[in-house]
């Protein structure tokens, strides 16, 4: 598969906007004023909620991509499998029932249930991930140092575990957790950044916080809020991304 550059548009401050395809993957990709051949940027692979596509999602994506690019970082996103005009994933909509009906009667989801749930998407998107990865890393103005942002966390728990590109990782514990994707945790060694809301109404918070415990990296940092799952304060982005820079340095560091 070869990607293919189908828009491009200037934004404030420099930053560029492109959309693209890759086989039945769309994607956005965002390039600071710095990135250039000479200078290459770090790239931040931006995940975002399952089951929202990018069009619903493009107000918080491009706010996230401005922030990236103000410390001198390229941004992506893809169309998360099962979102936005792609067709649904076997198996998913009879998934988020059972969920739903687990939670209407105030019992945790059984295993099987979220395994069904998040299983078939991580199976897709990091394979996705991966090729969008692939492409993108031959750009001269984009630069070897790697990291993931956001959610499914189960998405990027197993990118972290599996792809040595990825050096850093800031993870949004928002979502369930698939049995596969806490022994996976016990193999991810990067630095992580893991944001929780502590209220959050549809995150099990025992949940995230066993896997935080079980994630092998020595440097791990648990950054709780409290409210829930909107309630994200603004200042929490900024210390993501402050993270990143710790870690993936800047263009032509």
């Amino acid at each position: 598969m070869t990607m293919h550059f189908t828009s491009e548009k200037s934004l404030d401050a420099g930053v560029t906007e492109r959309g693209f395809t890759l086989g039945e993957t769309s994607g956005i990709l965002w390039t600071p004023a710095a990135a250039s051949p000479s200078a290459p940027v770090p790239l931040i692979l931006m995940g975002q909620p399952g089951g929202f596509g990018m069009r619903r999602m493009y107000p918080r994506l491009v706010a996230r991509a401005r922030n990236s690019a103000a410390y001198g970082f390229a941004s992506v996103c893809i169309e998360p499998p099962g979102a936005g005009e792609r067709a649904a994933l076997p198996g998913a909509e009879q998934a988020r029932a059972d969920l739903r009906t687990a939670l209407a009667r105030g019992e945790r989801p059984g295993e099987d249930v979220v395994d069904r749930l998040i299983l078939p998407l991580v199976d897709r998107a990091v394979p996705e991930w991966q090729s969008t990865l692939d492409e993108l890393l031959v750009l001269p103005e984009i630069g070897e140092r790697v990291g993931f942002s956001g959610g499914v966390i189960a998405i990027g728990v197993r990118l972290a575990a599996v792809d040595p590109r990825i050096v850093a990782a800031g993870l949004f514990a928002g979502s369930y957790v698939p049995r596969e994707t806490m022994a996976e945790a016990r193999r991810v060694t990067i630095p992580l950044h893991v944001l929780l809301q502590w209220d959050d109404e549809g995150n099990d918070r025992q949940m995230a916080l066993d896997l935080f415990d079980a994630f092998a990296s020595t440097e791990k940092t648990l950054y709780a809020n409290m409210g829930g799952h909107t309630g994200v304060p603004p200042f929490a982005g900024e210390d993501a991304v402050r993270f990143f820079a710790r870690h993936l340095g800047t263009a032509g560091d």
